[in-house]
């Protein structure tokens, strides 16, 4: 997940002189340390997808194809940085986004344009990641689930983030978000490129063969936990049963392998023993 960069952006991250966006007692920090970070992220990529103007620039633009793990590096920094790091590191990370994104332009198969800057659709896929995030964390977090004012927070730190990268007026608390939800359901629809994109997500990643074991686990529960108006336009599969067992059982298991597996190997003074390096 880390990429070879991995030890250098440690340093960057967690090692790093400097005031940080927030605090150590923020919500924000406790829901992207997790490791149900993975099937929320995976929950995130499903859900904008359905967008047919976000899927245009996904498929006209991304290397998600060919360089998948180079995209989710690069992603995942992102998110540690802006959430842990320094505010020099986490103002330098948003520039390059949005220097990204002001290339991200075209017409989609439907012909209409679109823009990665366009604020109604950086909305968006803010809306649908910190949805999945938090519903990830609420059903597979370690410790207790977030409480109603917790969650707020986190969608309120959220927020903060969302309006450096040029997102105009984000859900700044949890029934914000569901309203935002809600808002853009119109919009949404479950394209050919969608499909293809969700295939490829959960039946095609680029892995070997023993790996495809655990990663099934975490795209069984990331589907679990899309909605129910979102499986057909996507083609996605719902058996409520199961997924309320097995589902549930395999995303459990799966989620606390990781966290097991990356727990900081000592807890020196000065050392957090619930952080996880994204």
């Amino acid at each position: 997940m880390a990429g070879p960069e991995g030890p250098t952006r440690r340093e960057q991250i967690f090692e790093a002189e400097g005031e940080r966006w927030f605090a150590e007692d923020r919500p924000i920090r406790r829901v992207h340390a997790d490791s149900s970070m993975f099937v929320g992220g995976l929950r995130a990529l499903l859900l904008q997808s359905l967008h047919p103007l976000a899927m245009a620039g996904v498929a006209g633009h991304s290397d998600f194809r060919h360089d998948p793990w180079g995209r989710l590096q690069r992603t995942s920094f992102f998110l540690a940085v802006t959430t842990f790091g320094p505010a020099t590191e986490a103002e330098r990370a948003v520039a390059r986004v949005k220097g990204v994104h002001r290339q991200v332009r075209g017409v989609a198969p439907d012909g209409r344009p679109y823009d990665a800057s366009d604020p109604h659709l950086l909305r968006w896929v803010h809306v649908a990641e910190v949805a999945s995030f938090l519903a990830a964390f609420q059903r597979y977090g370690g410790g207790e689930p977030l409480d109603a004012h917790e969650r707020d927070g986190y969608v309120a730190d959220a927020a903060i983030v969302a309006e450096k990268l040029g997102v105009i007026d984000p859900p700044r608390t949890e029934a914000e978000l569901v309203e935002a939800m809600r808002e853009y359901r119109p919009e949404l629809a479950g394209t050919p490129e969608a499909r293809s994109a969700a295939r490829y997500l959960l039946l095609r990643p680029p892995l070997p063969l023993p790996a495809r074991v655990p990663y099934s686990a975490i795209a069984l529960a990331a589907v679990g936990l899309m909605p129910a108006w979102t499986r057909w336009p996507l083609r996605l599969p719902y058996l409520p049963a199961a997924e309320a067992t097995v589902g549930r059982l395999a995303g459990h298991g799966i989620v606390t392998t990781i966290r097991w597996a990356t727990r900081p190997p000592s807890t020196a003074p000065g050392t957090d023993p619930d952080r996880r390096d994204t």
